[in-house]
């Protein structure tokens, strides 16, 4: 195996994950997981993948990831490792799939229309 290279996205969030064999260490644009991203439950949903399929300490990855918050810059990371653990063993599918996390989440922020004030709420509405 060489390097596998997959794309995930969530919401703005483009993540370019490049999956090797190696020790589990996960840098995101030349900076460690933890320096990325503090708290725990954004790095927890950065290794799901790999806690569900027991890979832990199977592979390095290196990412790009740009656009987004944190929370759809993990998620779209988490999108680009499920993928790529895929193509790596078709088997990791029938676990990962379950779970949810080879579906792009299409939830996206809804654009502001002329005429209103934000993307729903109207101007105040006066008869008189």
């Amino acid at each position: 195996m060489d390097v596998v290279h997959k794309i995930g996205r969530r919401k703005t969030a483009v993540a370019r994950v490049y999956l090797s064999k190696g020790k589990g260490a996960i840098s995101i644009n030349k900076r460690d997981l933890t320096e990325y991203f503090p708290t725990a439950t954004l790095q927890y949903k950065v290794k799901q993948p790999f806690a569900i399929t027991n890979n832990e300490d199977a592979y390095d990855v290196k990412v790009n990831v740009y656009g987004g918050g944190i929370t759809g810059q993990a998620e779209a990371i988490r999108l680009a490792l499920s993928r790529a653990l895929c193509e790596i063993d078709a088997e990791h599918r029938l676990t990962l799939k379950p779970e949810g996390l080879l579906t792009r989440d299409p939830r996206m922020v809804e654009r502001k229309k002329y005429g209103q004030k934000k993307a729903r709420k109207k101007f105040q509405f006066s008869k008189r």
